[in-house]
């Protein structure tokens, strides 16, 4: 099968950009799903014309591929509602200063989609955020007012952004996620229908986030088929524990008092086999991008191994029927 096998770098920011990918081709990996906020500076990109050369240069060095770049953290900015987490995820500069992290945000998501465009990727992965993520539980009462302008605004905020993806013929993949405007089927479907389906909008795929939801995620890739520019091979294990549910308890990611939790590839509950067959089905040929998350395992034990399972699960749809052997000629 020809879909590559990546790795998504931004949960190896602690490195370097050559220790990464001297590590990715040592795990086995064919390229890197390069993080904004991680591995590829948006500024440097555009600005320096040194720059991107030397990104190339690098990932060639160790025989990898990059066709997707990510930028989470700045779309989250562009649509969340300000607390003090999102200082974090801008420029320091600007802590405290909703208005400005905003104006930021939509200004960089913007020229991400023209560094995209020089590096020479198609696909940007991100998030959008949610001004009504803390009003998904309807007490108190959330009115359909309130959930109409919400999403009214993620119009408004993201279509200037996402003409310039258009200009740049750059489509922007959203991680359907909680804390997003859309994170679940029918949340997608409503996003979708807003922007009326306009080809500069798609999907980056990642199971987990349905799973442990309760969504059918083989389901979801058959219904958005046509939506999915980009996937993320993830996986989520769920845990009978009848003192927890599935919001977490305020207990960190790895605590196995949870109900759930993000675990290395083929540990867990997510169906990869019926995802792969659903992957076929649609023509999907983009890559499969391993973003490695399990606090209860070694990073690079982990990462080896989900590399060596997406490989296996990686097949290819069948060209003829099992049974047209058994015909009378």
């Amino acid at each position: 099968m020809g879909r590559l096998i990546t790795l998504a770098s931004g949960q190896f920011g602690d490195l370097g950009l050559e220790d990464l990918c001297k590590l990715a081709a040592k795990m086995g990996y064919d390229g890197l799903e390069l993080a904004t906020h991680a591995h590829f500076n948006v500024t440097k990109a555009l600005e320096d014309d040194s720059y991107i050369p030397q990104i190339r240069a690098t990932l060639e060095k160790y025989n990898l591929a990059c066709v997707a770049i990510s930028a989470h953290l700045t779309g989250q900015c562009v649509g969340d509602l300000w607390d003090e987490r999102l200082d974090n995820f801008a420029p320091a500069r600007l802590a405290g200063k909703p208005d400005e992290i905003r104006a930021w945000a939509i200004e960089e998501m913007k020229a991400t989609a023209r560094a995209a465009r020089k590096f020479g990727v198609k696909i940007v992965n991100g998030f959008t955020g949610s001004p009504i993520w803390a009003r998904w539980y309807s007490y108190p009462q959330t009115s359909e007012e309130m959930i109409t302008a919400g999403f009214k605004l993620i119009y408004d905020l993201w279509t200037p952004i996402l003409d310039v993806f258009d200009e740049c013929g750059i489509r922007f993949a959203l991680e359907i996620h909680p804390s997003e405007i859309a994170f679940d089927y029918y949340t997608t479907e409503r996003l979708l229908n807003l922007f009326d389906y306009r080809p500069a909008l798609g999907l980056n795929f990642d199971p987990s986030h349905l799973v442990w939801q309760g969504v059918d995620e083989v389901g979801f890739v058959r219904d958005f088929a046509d939506r999915i520019y980009h996937v993320h091979m993830k996986d989520v294990k769920l845990f009978k524990n009848d003192r927890a549910g599935i919001l977490g308890s305020f207990l960190p990611f790895g605590d196995t008092r949870r109900a759930w939790n993000f675990v290395s590839i083929g540990h867990g509950d997510t169906d990869f086999d019926g995802i792969i067959r659903e992957l076929n089905q649609a023509g999907y040929t983009g890559p499969l991008s391993v973003e490695w998350e399990d606090s209860g395992m070694d990073r690079e034990f982990g990462a080896t191994e989900s590399c060596e399972y997406v490989k296996k699960m990686n097949f290819s749809a069948s060209a003829i029927a099992f049974d047209s052997a058994l015909k009378n000629n």
